[in-house]
């Protein structure tokens, strides 16, 4: 700390400088709060989904995707089954009996 009136001057104006400081770095968050705020109403307002929840339903619709391809295959693979035991079957001719 300085002495006499110059030094308490300057050591008055550095508590004024640090206070500004401090009072500027306040308002800065207020206003990031307030355009963050403002952001969130107008997508609310547009009906505007959040990032997170587009990603998520993304990923759900393509495992379901997925389950609808593999449940297809499945599908093809009994129809196939089933028309060849349909053919064996008529080629056997009428009176044949079936296995177990």
């Amino acid at each position: 700390m300085t002495t006499g009136p110059q030094g308490r001057i300057y050591d008055e104006f550095a508590k004024l400088m640090n206070d500004a400081a401090g009072l500027a770095q306040s308002a800065g968050r207020e206003v990031s709060s307030a355009f963050r705020a403002q952001g969130e109403r107008l997508a609310s307002e547009l009906d505007l989904v959040r990032r997170e929840d587009l990603e998520t339903v993304q990923d759900i619709a393509t495992r379901a995707l997925s389950e609808v391809e593999r449940l297809t295959a499945r599908v093809a693979e009994l129809e196939a089954r089933l028309a060849a035991d349909n053919v064996t079957h008529s080629e056997a001719g009428p009176g044949t009996v079936d296995g177990p």
